[in-house]
């Protein structure tokens, strides 16, 4: 089926993070289950073993990869430093705990060999403090009482001392308005926003660059989110953090077909635009990230988040979110659950660990203007490419039945293809087509121009190879297919 998307390159819609791909390390302990399946084996931040011990080509290949620790269990989190008064143990199961398991602890040689990883592969890290330490339940989910600053004060100090780079210190989890596990009044987590502030500063006063201070790190819910900006007020809260798992629940039986339906996935479009407004009304001065998403909670859904289906809503999610000025966008998780990027035994990339690459790889910061005769079907992003002259188009099929023949034009001039007349390569256009291993969606496997996504002998990332196409030649996307287009020389004043 034919179909024109047409590119205003003359305005920025919207901006991202140079690095806007992010991803997390949780928490969990290997017997986190959910729904009879426990996903997580051994990729908690206090045993994550095999990533430390390999090349770690994983996160080599994005340098830099943002990645965010932390998780539900954050707020349950020790760090064996100073004088922590407290033997340091892991996580064990106990009825009553918050999310059913106890306190746990973080003993500093395991933060020096995490640290020696991220400095081997330039990762770019943020940090979800323990927001609760001090405090105590007051009814049902609610909390109240001081936070004690004390252990996390130790901790950054330690951190500091080493001379480990935080981009980002941020408070709690999943604690603003109604909570998950646990809330905290915004008028209370406000003030210990601003003790911590006041703690960075302090620790980092002979510092050539002072970390961000992030939050609130959970779900946005309008009066909370409003009333923690108005009390921060400007200079001490840099980003605002909010998390989202619009799929639903893991166990859904729907997922594949929330995942394929975009007038589904189109309705999280009212968070980012009512998020967008909050900010602008009562703190400017702030970004926003997504710090957390998976799709679908409670540890993804099984043999669907770790599978080529789940690229649509991951990309499409990536692209919805770069449109409404969020800087960066953290995947649960990079390896742990259903929902890890890597496998969470071999390391072995899952189908989004690709779609995460290729993004980070091609789709600069600057986010264009883009429309389309299509269906609703075809879903499309465009952004300045990435470190060279030229956009890059990302077009996202999710009809099963239908394929388009596509259209690229300038909105500048509207009667002529994006093509160029110069002798310089420019008039080839560079595709990546993404589809899964036999026509399969839930396929663990990718195929990148219908060649076999694998690492290589020494267990490297392959080469993403796109091919070249003649701008003149016919650009096909294929049903349930997903594509990024890069068009070398379009004349785009935004992009300049």
């Amino acid at each position: 089926m034919p179909a024109t998307v047409v590119v205003d390159g003359t305005i920025t819609v919207a901006e991202t993070d140079e690095n806007y791909v992010c991803a997390t390390i949780d928490w969990w302990p290997h017997d986190k289950c959910d729904y009879n399946h426990c996903p997580w084996e051994y990729t908690s931040v206090v045993n994550l073993v095999g990533l430390c011990n390999s090349s770690a080509s994983s996160l080599d290949a994005f340098r830099p990869l943002r990645i965010r620790i932390g998780g539900s269990l954050q707020d349950q989190v020790l760090y064996d430093v100073g004088n922590l008064g407290s033997p340091c143990h892991s996580f064990f199961k106990m009825k009553g705990g918050l999310f059913g398991f106890s306190k746990g602890c973080l003993n500093m040689d395991r933060w020096d060999a995490l640290n020696n990883l991220f400095s081997k592969t330039g990762a770019i890290i943020s940090f979800g403090l323990n927001a609760l330490h001090g405090r105590h339940k007051i009814k049902n989910k609610v909390w109240g009482g001081p936070w004690n600053s004390t252990n996390a004060h130790d901790f950054i100090s330690y951190t500091i001392s080493k001379g480990y780079k935080i981009e980002a210190w941020e408070f709690g989890n999943e604690l603003s308005g109604t909570g998950i596990g646990a809330s905290v009044s915004a008028d209370t987590y406000a003030k210990d926003v601003v003790k911590l502030n006041e703690i960075v500063d302090a620790l980092y006063k002979n510092s050539n660059k002072k970390p961000s201070i992030m939050a609130p790190g959970g779900f946005f819910e309008q009066g909370w989110f409003a009333k923690l900006l108005k009390i921060t007020g400007p200079g001490t809260l840099n980003t605002v953090s909010h998390h989202m798992y619009n799929l639903g629940a893991g166990v859904d039986h729907h997922l594949i077909e929330h995942i394929l339906d975009p007038y589904y996935l189109s309705k999280v479009s009212k968070t980012f635009s009512s998020l967008s407004q909050t900010i602008q009304q009562n703190g400017p001065w702030a970004s926003v990230w997504v710090e957390k998403s998976g799709g679908a909670f409670n540890s993804g859904g099984f043999h669907v988040s770790d599978t080529f289906v789940n690229s649509f809503w991951y990309l499409d999610q990536l692209g919805m979110a770069a449109a409404y000025n969020t800087k960066v966008y953290c995947r649960q998780t990079l390896v742990g659950g259903h929902y890890s990027l890597l496998n969470t035994t071999t390391f072995v990339p899952n189908p989004d660990y690709y779609s995460a690459l290729l993004w980070h790889r091609l789709m600069g910061k600057t986010v264009l203007g883009v429309t389309t005769t299509a269906s609703p079907y075809l879903r499309y992003y465009a952004h300045c490419s990435k470190g060279r002259a030229g956009i890059t188009l990302l077009l996202i099929n999710m009809s099963n039945n239908t394929d388009f023949i596509v259209k690229a034009r300038s909105r500048s001039n509207l009667k002529q293809n994006l093509q160029q007349t110069s002798d310089d390569g420019s008039l080839f256009r560079e595709e990546y087509h993404m589809s899964p291993k036999d026509g399969d969606l839930q396929s663990k496997t990718m195929l990148l121009n219908g060649i076999q996504l694998q690492l290589t002998e020494k267990e490297g990332i392959p080469n993403l190879q796109p091919i070249r196409s003649r701008l003149s030649s016919p650009l096909y996307i294929s049903s349930l297919s997903i594509s990024f287009i890069v068009f070398p020389n379009f004349d785009s004043p935004a992009c300049a």
